[in-house]
This record gives C-alpha cells, sequence and structure tokens, in this order.
C-alpha cells in the first residue's frame, strides 16, 4: 500500500509499506479522505508543531473518513461508512473523569508527541481500535464526514462558553477551525457573529457561514467591549491581546488557536478590572458525536472544504492549504 511520511522539513514522501494486519480488537479501514490540519502544516513546513518534532517518518492526518476493510470480530461490515475518533487516552486521574482528553499518557493519530510517532490516516491501509470508530448515518457523504474531527473541535470550544444564545460573538482568525467556530456558534443560537482575518477570502467563506459583521484586520477597528464572547482562533499572541481588549466587563475569551511554545508579549491587564473568563480550549471528549450529527441535518458545512487533491500530491495540497487567501479545509483523496 501507499502511505505519506514527512520525514523532515518540506520532506514529504509518498511510499510504499506493507498493508497492515489487524490485532484483536482492531479494524483494518480503507481511508478515503484525510484533511490536512494546521498541525500538519507545522510538521510539513517546519518539522515540527509546536515542541513536538519530527524525529522519525511521521504519516499525518487525523481528520479523516473511510470505509471499514476488515473486521476480524466480523461486527462492522466491509464497506461500512465511518470516520474515527483520533485519541486513545491516558490513565484515568481525579477531576478528569468527564474530561479524558487532559489526562496525560495518551495519544493521537498523526502526531509526533509521542517517541515512537503516533502514524496517522494519510495511508491507503489505517488500522484503529474499535472504540474509536464511528459509524456514519446514512446520507452523509465521505467528504463531509472528514469535517467530523475539526467541527468536533469546534463544537467544544463554544461549548466551553457556556449559554451563548442571544450573545454578541467574535471570532478571530476565519481558517478552517475558525470557519467551524462561526458554524458552531451559529448552531449555538448567537445573536450576532462577527469574523475578523488578515484577508478578504477567508471572510467571505465566514459570511456563508453565518457571520454578520466581517472585519478586516487593519482596515476595521475592534471597539472596545463590544463583544460578549471571543473565540480567539488565529493563534497570534496579539490576537488575544486584542480579545481581552474587545470582550465586554464580565464576559468570556476562549483561546482556540495553538499559541507559539514560546516567551510572548501579550497584555492581559484589563482581565483583571474586567473581571474577565479566560479558557484555553484543547481538543474534544464526546463532541465528535455532535459533529457526526450536525453534518448529517445540514449541508452548510460543505462550503468550509475548497480544495481536494490526490494524496500522491500532497505537496501541492499542502501549498495550496497555508494559503489562506486561495482555501480554505484542502482534503487529500485516497
Amino acid at each position: 500500500m501507499k502511505r505519506l511520511a514527512i520525514h523532515g522539513k518540506e520532506d514529504i514522501r509518498w511510499e510504499d509499506t506493507p498493508i497492515p494486519e489487524p490485532s484483536e480488537g482492531e479494524v483494518r479501514l480503507r481511508v478515503r479522505f484525510v484533511g490536512i490540519c494546521g498541525s500538519d502544516l507545522h510538521y510539513y513546513f517546519h518539522g515540527a508543531n509546536g515542541e513536538y518534532t519530527v524525529r522519525e517518518p511521521l504519516t499525518p492526518g487525523h481528520e479523516l473518513s473511510a470505509v471499514v476493510d476488515l473486521d476480524p470480530s466480523g461486527r462492522l461490515a466491509p464497506g461500512t461508512n465511518v470516520t474515527v475518533h483520533p485519541a486513545r487516552y491516558g490513565a484515568s486521574v481525579p477531576g478528569l473523569e468527564h474530561r479524558p482528553h487532559l489526562r496525560t499518557g495518551g495519544d493521537y493519530l498523526g502526531s509526533a508527541a509521542t517517541m515512537p510517532h503516533r502514524q496517522g490516516g494519510a495511508a491507503e491501509y489505517l488500522l484503529v481500535e474499535e472504540h474509536m470508530i464511528r459509524v456514519l448515518p446514512d446520507g452523509l457523504s465521505l467528504e463531509r464526514a472528514a469535517l467530523a474531527e475539526p467541527l468536533a473541535v469546534a463544537l467544544h470550544a463554544v461549548g466551553l462558553a457556556g449559554d451563548i444564545s442571544g450573545a454578541r460573538v467574535l471570532v478571530t482568525g476565519a481558517g478552517p477551525i475558525g470557519l467551524l467556530v462561526v458554524a458552531a456558534a451559529a448552531n449555538a443560537g448567537a445573536a450576532t457573529i462577527a469574523a475578523s482575518d488578515l484577508r478578504q477570502e477567508p471572510l467571505d467563506r465566514a459570511a456563508s457561514l453565518g457571520a454578520a459583521e466581517l472585519l478586516l484586520v487593519a482596515r476595521d477597528p475592534i471597539a472596545d467591549e463590544s463583544y460578549d464572547v471571543i473565540f480567539e482562533c488565529s493563534g497570534a499572541p496579539v490576537s488575544l491581546t486584542q480579545a481581552v481588549r474587545a470582550v465586554r466587563r464580565a464576559g468570556t475569551v476562549i483561546q482556540v488557536g495553538m499559541l507559539p511554545n514560546a516567551e510572548t508579549g501579550i497584555n492581559l491587564a484589563p482581565m483583571l478590572a474586567k473581571e474577565l473568563t479566560l479558557r484555553g480550549a484543547f481538543r474534544f471528549s464526546t463532541e465528535i458525536d455532535d459533529a457526526i450529527d450536525l453534518l448529517s441535518a445540514t449541508d452548510a458545512l460543505d462550503a468550509v472544504v475548497s480544495h481536494i487533491l490526490p494524496a500522491s500530491d500532497a505537496a501541492d495540497a499542502f501549498a495550496v492549504a497555508r494559503d489562506s487567501s486561495a482555501s480554505a479545509k484542502v482534503l487529500l483523496s485516497f
């Protein structure tokens, strides 16, 4: 079979590897679509994602859809359409019983956080443990189902803000996760959703998903204390400083975008006098099931997928995915 493997900075190869055989409790999937995530871009273009460096060939990909190829238990028929919850959790920790994604000791598909690396889904065949599989409802296409994992991230972030029905919401950064947060906020009943970005093209996509106020950075000022809840999705430290200013008193800022793993200049002084809630959002727990339900109920999120390219053209696909003016979510086709 073929798989993609990142060997280092801007070194990704379409290479041969044996078809894996499932052990007890495992299912072999025939992968159909894999989304390129921000972490995948970092692994490819920089050879590292934050503190996690590629130390051996790494197959990326944790956003995927597939069909069952072989289930030794016989419970899942060949050809069954599925997606995958990409996490395996560490041992239970008191206080984190309902937040297993925060436990240490687990791993995630397509991640260099552990050694050996946890290989991802960008391959023709993939072995996963049975509990990671989510069978898709009838009518949900495999292309749309590849959005289940990033939509779960967005739903988790919106859930952390509590009840946002009737709220004025700002989403900073209209990349793929920002777009899905816009959609999740609309689904949660936000009264007004604004989106800000460095480029007009992502803002136009945000408008199609429910953003009524479009703010182009460096052109459109954001007034202080003008939003109830802000979802910071760009990962730029300056955007977090701006969010702390722009959120109302006693408001909430959810940091969704991955911040640099470095000392950075962020001004959090206003959060004291305003008694703000500032929370980080990390992956998700069970929200992938909610994501599947939402994807099954509407085709509106199809607008998030801008390109589908052959996996054998991965270098070109990564270049397209890096250009936010040209693309939103880029899928690799297997």
